[in-house]
């Protein structure tokens, strides 16, 4: 099973209209999407969509999948690496009007080559990583192919930040004003 997740702010009718078009090429695979439909104009016809889930349903469906399809939000990358669940993301795009700006390009940019995050900026880059990932899992024989043998990431901060933010705010080094 894949998992598509949107967020709960804003529609995304390209991505979903895109994996929509991948599970018609690709009727083997099940795709279970958290897609906000009042919020939207494409109403996808290929795969299964809820449009709320609550916490434990959504963790749930993290760790059941393959893989996992998200925008470039940080909640999905985040739980995806401490569930060690590959990810596809792929960002909202201010100038489609798809966001009010383009943090989610910072955001790929950032996450871009990191291990189990793929990312996809075109539709066609999209179905490139979908099929990779699905034919990978299938192989496999096993969910999150991709992933296996990663390491989850941690839910705090590495030790070394740690120590040296308590040694700033050991020395008294308070915030800076900015003029």
């Amino acid at each position: 099973m894949i998992f598509l997740t949107l967020g709960t702010h804003q529609p995304f009718d390209r991505l979903v209209e895109g994996v929509d078009r991948w599970c018609a090429a690709n009727p083997d695979a099940r795709v279970i999407g958290q897609v906000p439909l009042e919020r939207g104009s494409y109403h996808p016809k290929h795969f299964e969509t809820m449009p709320h889930l609550h916490i434990n349903e959504y963790r749930a469906l993290f760790q059941k999948s393959e893989f996992i399809v998200a925008h470039a939000g940080m909640g999905s990358i985040i739980t995806a690496l401490c569930l060690s669940r590959p990810i596809v993301i792929f960002p909202r795009r201010a100038d489609l009007r798809e966001q009010r700006n383009d943090h989610q390009l910072a955001t790929v940019r950032r996450f871009r080559g990191k291990t189990g995050v793929h990312v996809a900026e075109e539709v066609e880059t999209l179905f490139d990583a979908m099929d990779t990932l699905h034919g990978a899992a299938r192989q496999a024989a096993a969910p999150c192919a991709d992933g296996a043998g990663n390491a989850a990431a941690s839910q705090f901060a590495d030790p070394a930040f740690v120590a040296a933010l308590r040694d700033v705010i050991a020395a008294g080094a308070g915030p800076r004003s900015v003029n």
